[in-house]
């Protein structure tokens, strides 16, 4: 089979207009994609009254502005995609025809997320493999995987927290280690469950690293950066709570409030045992084992350490078959990227391993 290895198809060999040219067609294509998966929601069916999508029920009264008193605090949290979508709520509202102008919105708030991560996962996967055709194919079987037109795009919120992770992942690879501090912001206000991951991820990518980073960007300024993106996102989880809840709350008692009365290794047994999880990852998760020693071992490891924290989390709150969606959030694009390495270069050859 011909190698595609080249600098054919690579976009980094363009000017930094004409790049932003193409990855915004590109985002306007996945946007559009992103709407077509999501159009179920708009007419054919109600998430609200189907199993295992109840949630929707809390974010679709955010956007619209519905009475959220019996809601629970961890919910109304979660505040960035619903106020997103509002805009776009009151746009539908004034559009004539039978759509959902509730779910409109929070289908065109989540299409954005799921179309930048898609992005994201194009831009990361070419950089590292050198080949756009492959980071194409890496970033359409992450919207056609099932996470992402039955969960992120169906009135939750999870596809915020994704793009927030690709987004991370990007920043670490390009070494744009300045932005963790405003991803940590913008990512617990899209979920609290973003500060653990992003920390424990990021931590790891660093330690990984070890030694190979210079003076002028050394180890120690890096990893300052890292304690103050959990900062801030821990802060912006107290602060939102404090406005949403109108009283104050440590972080220590916002995680007693959401502990769920079960059996620890039960709870984590039982994520594993969930269809909802085996949705996810029963294709992507055996393909893409196979060429995960072509990626830098930082990112195999740091999405390694933060699935794990995701599983014990989940276990924490008894979460069941949503884990997966967490889960997802942090490996999907890396997954997505080794399957279509998998497929479109079925030979394993050296010469395509990126070094650690």
């Amino acid at each position: 089979m011909p190698n595609h290895n080249n600098s054919t198809g690579s976009i980094y060999g363009r000017t930094r207009l004409q790049t932003a040219r193409y990855f915004l067609l590109l985002w306007s294509l996945f946007f559009l994609v992103c709407l077509g998966l999501g159009y179920p929601t708009l007419k054919r069916y109600d998430p609200r009254a189907t199993r295992g999508l109840s949630d929707t029920i809390k974010y679709y009264a955010m956007t619209t502005g519905e009475d959220q008193s019996s809601f629970r605090d961890v919910f109304r949290r979660r505040v960035l995609v619903p106020t997103v979508a509002r805009p776009f709520y009151w746009f539908a509202l004034r559009l004539p025809g039978t759509w959902d102008p509730g779910f409109f919105g929070l289908l065109v708030a989540n299409s954005i997320f799921c179309a930048a991560t898609a992005c994201l996962v194009v831009s990361i996967g070419t950089k590292l493999l050198n080949d756009l055709s492959v980071s194409l194919l890496g970033a359409t079987l992450y919207l056609l995987s099932f996470a992402v037109p039955q969960l992120l795009l169906v009135g939750l919120v999870d596809a915020g927290e994704a793009c927030f992770m690709a987004l991370l992942i990007w920043a670490l690879q390009n070494g744009r280690w300045f932005l963790l501090p405003v991803l940590g912001i913008f990512g617990a206000m899209a979920k609290e469950t973003f500060v653990p991951f992003s920390t424990v991820f990021a931590f790891t990518w660093w330690f990984i690293e070890g030694r190979r980073v210079d003076r002028i960007d050394g180890r120690g300024r890096r990893l300052i950066l890292i304690v103050a993106m959990a900062i801030l996102g821990l802060g912006t989880v107290m602060l939102v709570h404090s406005q949403v809840m109108g009283f104050f709350a440590w972080p220590w008692e916002m995680a007693r409030t959401a502990r769920a009365d079960a059996n620890y290794l039960k709870a984590i047994v039982r994520a594993f045992t969930q269809p909802n999880f085996w949705y996810v990852f029963g294709w992507l998760l055996p393909l893409g084992i196979w060429r995960l020693g072509s990626f830098p071992r930082k990112w195999v490891a740091a999405t390694a350490t933060a699935a794990v924290t995701a599983i014990l989390l989940g276990a924490f709150i008894d979460a069941g078959g949503s884990i997966g969606r967490s889960v997802f959030n942090i490996s999907g694009g890396l997954l997505s990227l080794s399957v279509a390495l998998l497929i479109s270069r079925p030979t394993n050859d050296a010469a395509f391993r990126s070094t650690p």
